[in-house]
């Protein structure tokens, strides 16, 4: 099989091939004597140790099941499912414009309980105004050079966050005081759109903590994710969102999260360093 068209894709392909064999080489046997173990052919091994031949689910058990590594099942399946789809392109889903883009997740918004959301960049999206969403999405939409929808973007993505009204899901937010001070629209928009943060805050669902710039850390600024019901973490970058289900990964970006939770300050605290804001608008 020739190499994935996406490179993203590819290394991780190759990623997962080369735990396989690291697992083989730590079992102290030969490719041969796996695919013996495993019933099949011995090329077989060596097309998915060079990554080309994905494998499948039931591909990695035996392979984990002869090398006496089962406990690596869980995160291996989970790296094998990535790799098709853990690099979500942002170009790819913006040529038809931003609106496709915000509509990606509504089923995932839909299925999801308890979000867990830490940014270091931009009020998140689900607390963002119409106003501030329609100046943040149209830098984007010009610096990626994408069509401009960014009215339709704009609804959608009020639409997906209709899920915040719903009691029966839970939401706990860390945002970095930065996020606070960054202008990315006019005076009076930001001061609506933080005057909308302090409203979210009395929600009985919605959990708001903010990491102020005097808090002594002992996890640094990251770069923004989202943590869904403790199973799935979006990770954003300029050029890609990482969609993690590994195990291992997940539970890194959880334990990152209610780090970065506990040096977070909340009510009357947090109220204060969002009022100081608005001050400053001034």
């Amino acid at each position: 099989m020739p190499p994935h068209p996406s490179s993203r894709v590819q290394k991780a392909r190759e990623n997962l091939a080369d735990r396989l064999r690291e697992i083989r080489k730590d079992a102290g046997i030969t490719g041969r004597e796996l695919a013996v173990r495993c019933g099949w052919s011995e090329s077989k091994s060596s097309r998915i140790e060079n990554a080309r031949t994905p494998p499948s689910d039931a591909d990695i058990k035996a392979w984990c099941r002869a090398c006496g590594a089962e406990d690596q099942v869980p995160d291996l399946i989970a790296a094998n499912r990535q790799s098709a789809d853990a690099h979500v392109q942002w170009r790819r889903l913006q040529r038809s414009g931003l609106r496709r883009l915000q509509e990606s997740v509504v089923d995932l918004y839909q299925q999801t309980r308890m979000f867990r959301v830490y940014v270091s960049d931009v009020i998140p999206g689900f607390l963002q105004t119409p106003g501030y969403a329609t100046a943040l999405l149209s830098s984007i939409a010009e610096f990626r050079g994408t069509p401009d929808d960014v009215t339709d973007a704009v609804s959608a993505r009020m639409r997906r966050n209709a899920v915040l009204s719903d009691g029966s899901r839970r939401f706990s937010f860390v945002l970095e005081e930065s996020v606070l001070r960054y202008r990315l629209c006019s005076a009076e928009t930001m001061a609506a759109q933080l005057g909308h943060l302090l409203g979210v805050m009395d929600l009985q669902n919605v959990a708001v903590g903010i990491v102020p710039f005097s808090a002594q850390r002992a996890v640094w600024p990251l770069p923004t994710f989202t943590v869904f019901d403790g199973i799935r973490v979006h990770a954003d970058t300029l050029d890609a969102a990482s969609a993690l289900t590994e195990p291992s990964q997940v539970e890194l970006y959880t334990r990152a999260f209610e780090r970065l939770s506990q040096e977070a300050v909340r009510g009357a605290a947090a109220r204060s360093l969002i009022a100081d804001a608005v001050a400053s608008l001034t």
